[in-house]
This record gives C-alpha cells, structure tokens and sequence, in this order.
C-alpha cells in the first residue's frame, strides 16, 4: 500500500517512536510511504493524492484534525496512538496493540466506520468526533491547558493521573448545571454536574462514560449525571486509567438529534471550548448536535 504518515512531532513520550521510526515499521511491513508534519499548513492538500492508507501518529487533537479533513472520502485511515489520552483510539480498541503489531496487521484489518458529529449554535458550526458537553470536562480543559504543573509532567499516564485528580478534587463543590434539553424531540432537560454528547466510549483524560457506544451506528450517547451520581462519578476518577477499572453506570439515552437552549455555561466540542472569555454576538440560544450522514473509515482488528 501507498501510506501517508501524518506524524505530530510534540505528541507522546520521549521514548514513543519517532517519525524515522515508524517510516522504517511501516516499509519493513512492505508499504511505500511517505511523512507529512501534523502541523503542515497545506494538509489538506497532501491527503488529496490519494493515498491507499492515512496513518495518523498522535493523539485525539491530531486524529480528529486528519478525520475532519478525510471526512466522506473512500480513504481508510490507521489510528497510531502515541498521544496522552488516546481515546479515539481506545474505542477503536486499538491503544494497547504494539505500534509494530499494529501496523503488521493493516493488510488484514477491516474497515470500521467511524462518525463526524456536527454542532451549531451562536458561534457557527463545529466538527467534533469524541464529544460535545459542558458541565465538569467543559471546566477542565482550559484549566489542564493552563496548568504549570501539568506543564512539568512528561509521562502520558502522570498527565492522566493529575487531570483526573483535578477533577476528583474540583468535583467535591461543582454545582450542578440546569439544561433546558431534547434529544430526537424528548425531554431531557435537568440540573447536571456533567452532560455530555458522546461519539467516542472514552473522553477527557480516559473517562470510560460511555462503554455501550459504537462510534459507528449513527447515534449519540448522551450521559447524564445528576448531583445523586455524584461519588459514583467521583469513585471512577479515583480509580486511575480508564479501561482498567468498570466503568460507572450513568443514566445515558442514545439518540440521532440533540438541541440545546443555551443557558450561558462553557461548552467543550473535543478540546476547544466556548464562549471562554469570547463575547457571544448572536442572540440565538438554540444549540442543534448531531451526525454527519457522512463519515470516515478506520482500520480495526475486529
């Protein structure tokens, strides 16, 4: 096969293989292939010659970057998990296979079909492919990215542990948010610590919310979690990396349609968040979250 790398040279640990590296896996599996910088300002225009393969080196920020751009195209894509939290990649249940083995195997894989949601609202329109939410993970993010001590950390698995314990101690106090919400024309509207439209079983620092989701189905998962769910929530984020503990059972409804009236908190769509500090210029207040009936492919063992 003709592969285009797609490598994020910041992503990952010290000792993750670099781009020479994987450029060396991939031709002693027998593939041509050629490496393109994440960062590249002309991507979009690299992954328009039609490779046979897209394999994408690094985390949820850069697979989410690639799929947008491949989005309806008849292109698989190959998932190389050398990021922090790796959560596409976990519900592909592919983070724990060796890079090597991994890439071994492409010739074998079949393709998955994998969503691209679509949410618009005062803002204009996003593309997301992990999560659409607000309440506790909408708080997180800029607060993560902002993080001195974070910033200290190298290791992928101490950043998970400190996110984690951040929101373990933040959620203690976090109030509950009031949602006025439908999904598929049901009411759903509450007062929520965490509301979050999931397209991916994992989101955040490896917070396993939704493990029923199949990223390929056409549907949302919505998880809702209500201040009573508030230490089984709080118990998950103690018990470190997701997908090495149960995950909790919150109340989840799975849907084609959700619609939002915006009550003025932060939103996250994957890892940017609005308004932030943004002025709002719109008066709508309609948030509308759903599918593109377009989607990507990605290559799985299963």
């Amino acid at each position: 096969m003709r592969v285009a790398l797609i490598h994020n040279p910041k992503a990952g640990d010290e000792d993750q293989p670099d781009r020479e590296d994987l450029l060396e896996l991939i031709h002693a599996a027998g593939h041509e292939a050629t490496a393109h910088s994440s960062k590249d300002d002309y991507l979009a225009a690299v992954l328009e010659e039609a490779p046979d393969l897209v394999a994408i080196a690094g985390g949820d920020g850069t697979v989410g970057k690639v799929v947008k751009i491949m989005l309806g195209q008849d292109i698989p894509l190959a998932a190389l998990p050398i990021g922090t939290a790796n959560n596409i990649s976990r519900t592909l249940g592919i983070a724990d296979i060796p890079l090597e083995k991994q890439i071994l195997g492409w010739s074998a894989w079949h393709r998955a079909a994998f969503n691209v949601g679509l949410a618009r609202g005062p803002w204009g329109a996003s593309h997301f492919v992990e999560a659409v939410g607000a309440g506790l993970l909408a708080w997180i993010i800029p607060k993560a990215e902002s993080s001195a001590m974070m910033a200290q950390l190298d290791v992928a698995s101490e950043k998970i542990a400190y996110a984690r314990k951040m929101l373990e101690d933040r959620l203690k106090t976090f109030p509950a948010v009031a949602f006025t919400a439908a999904l598929d024309g049901k009411d759903i509207s509450g007062e929520y610590l965490l509301f979050e439209a999931m397209n991916t079983r994992f989101v955040g620092p490896n917070l396993e919310l939704a493990p029923e989701c199949d990223p390929g189905d056409g549907h949302l998962d919505i998880v809702l979690v209500p201040a009573s769910k508030r230490d089984e929530l709080r118990a998950h984020l103690a018990r470190g990396k997701g997908g090495k503990d149960r995950p909790p059972k919150l109340p989840t409804h799975r849907g084609r349609e959700l619609v939002i009236e915006w009550s003025g908190c932060d939103l996250h769509f994957d890892d940017d968040v609005w308004p932030g500090d943004q002025p709002v210029a719109s008066e709508s207040k309609t948030i509308d979250v759903k599918l593109e009936d377009q989607s990507v492919q990605f290559l799985t063992p299963r």
